[in-house]
């Protein structure tokens, strides 16, 4: 009974060495049941929120939040680095949601306006209507099955 015992608490230890601390880079992330975008979505994360990643599976990584709410959110809305919304000294910054979210995907305003002025035959108002859309899950399962998607990896 004791060697089980032992057992299991290496066990258990070694779960909480593997489990890495990671940070939402993106303005914001739905946790899903499912290692999949059509997966059930079990909490939505904000920019600069930790997780602790407890498994891998293709590019989705399995997490847990800090109130103990486990799933799976896709590897390209994490990073490792340390975010700051903050600036240092006097300065005072506060970054819109938009801000936040361009920054980080790379781009700044100033970027986006630069980019813009490069390309001014290009009509970016679908853009920006695009980023405005927002389906559910169901709605997504829903076209995927009436267009005869098949999901590659992931949940089925």
């Amino acid at each position: 009974m004791k060697v089980n015992a032992v057992i299991l608490c290496a066990f258990s230890l070694a779960g909480t060495l593997l489990a890495d601390t990671m940070r939402v880079q993106v303005q914001s992330s739905q946790v899903r049941g499912t290692p999949s975008f059509l997966g059930q979505v079990v909490t939505t994360l904000t920019y600069g929120q930790a997780v602790e990643t407890t498994g891998a599976q293709g590019p989705w990584m399995q997490v847990r939040t800090s109130d103990g709410k486990t799933g799976w959110v896709h590897s390209s809305a994490l990073t490792t680095k340390r975010l700051s919304t903050q600036t240092g000294g006097a300065v005072s910054a506060g970054a819109s949601g938009d801000e936040l979210a361009l920054a980080g995907k790379g781009f700044s305003a100033d970027g986006e306006a630069q980019f813009k002025a490069q390309h001014a035959d290009i009509d970016f108002s679908w853009v920006d209507r695009m980023l405005k859309m927002n389906a559910s899950s169901a709605q997504i399962a829903t076209f995927a099955k009436a267009g005869g998607l098949k999901q590659n990896g992931g949940a089925r």
